[in-house]
């Protein structure tokens, strides 16, 4: 099977000015609307065999700049069955496409957090799939409240693959891309395309998270649809820094489509099931998944602990508290 993927390239409308949730929401509505006019547009124009989009990194909110975690999730954070996430399913099953984005979410087993997660809603509005973040620097991720949280959810939850009948999908989360352990872990469970909603520097050097990119596509033989932001506006921060350079990357490492700056449609490219399923099957100095030999590094990853589980499980969920964790860590690798 072959089909067109598109890394839509969105303006990202903020919510950092608005001081209620009602108007956060009527702000994304708005937002939705004008989501669903493009991406009909660009089916129109690059065929209606574009069966999955992916936009970018806080595509309906923004980030939080001066909000505390607790500010952020009353005012941005979206509720699990709430209207806006029905908003998108209405959207998606118009549009009849795989849809996948990132955004700020509450959960009812943690109450005073919220967790920033990449989904997959399916062709008939489904949810197929939540990837809560697990790396972030000012952000709650699942590591932080780590026993709660597989009490809650179990491990696999951390690494969710949906299989579905365009491949079997899986997300990552913004600078999860830099990590590459969290591309094996979903490649180990099966995933062909890995989708990378982001919010990148605007800049035309070769940053850490586009070298990241194809080294993830390479290691593990998998597809990777990245898409950026093309400018975050109405909040203080200048609206270009994170703009431009979404792409789709081959099994082999290879850009198939990269757009500029700007909103944009350019990085739209086939994705080829059939060769990516012969690719991986095929016994060859490239095949990397098969030449795994994870037995090497187990004892390695069991022996030793970097930056620690459950730090908010008796902390503020505050930026001076990710800080201090981080400064503790620093102290603790070079002391």
């Amino acid at each position: 099977m072959s089909y067109k993927a598109l890394a839509l390239q969105l303006t990202c409308q903020t919510v950092n000015t608005y001081q209620t949730r009602n108007e956060a929401e009527v702000i994304m509505l708005h937002s939705i609307e004008r989501i669903e006019r493009q991406i009909a547009a660009s089916i129109g124009l690059i065929g209606r065999d574009t069966l999955l989009i992916v936009v970018p990194e806080f595509f309906l909110t923004g980030p939080p700049v001066d909000e505390t975690v607790d500010q952020w999730r009353e005012k941005a954070a979206l509720e699990i069955d709430g209207r806006i996430y029905e908003a998108l399913s209405t959207m998606v099953q118009r549009q009849q496409i795989y849809f996948s984005g990132n955004a700020y979410e509450q959960d009812p087993f943690f109450p005073e957090l919220y967790f920033q997660t990449n989904f997959i809603i399916g062709p008939n509005g489904d949810m197929l799939l939540r990837y809560r973040r697990l790396n972030a620097m000012y952000t709650p991720t699942p590591h932080d409240v780590w026993e709660l949280y597989l009490d809650a959810y179990g491990y696999d939850s951390l690494f969710p693959v949906a299989k579905t009948n365009i491949g079997n999908l899986a997300c990552i989360a913004s600078e999860d891309i830099l990590y590459p352990e969290v591309a094996r872990c979903l490649s180990m469970r099966g995933a062909e395309v890995l989708l990378h909603s982001t919010s990148d520097i605007g800049t035309p050097q070769l940053m850490s998270r586009n070298i990241a990119k194809q080294a993830r596509a390479f290691e593990n033989m998998a597809y990777v649809v990245s898409a950026n932001s093309a400018g975050v506006v109405g909040n203080a921060l200048p609206s270009n820094t994170t703009d431009g350079h979404s792409k789709i990357i081959d099994p082999k490492g290879i850009v198939l489509a990269e757009a500029a700056y700007g909103e944009s449609i350019v990085a739209n490219a086939d994705i080829d099931l059939a060769a990516l399923r012969e690719f991986r099957q095929r016994p060859a100095i490239g095949n990397q998944l098969a030449r795994q030999r994870l037995e090497l590094y187990a004892d390695s990853y069991a022996k030793y602990s970097v930056y620690p589980p459950n730090t908010l499980l008796s902390q503020p969920a505050e930026r001076p508290q990710f800080l201090r964790t981080q400064q503790e860590v620093i102290k603790k690798l070079y002391s």
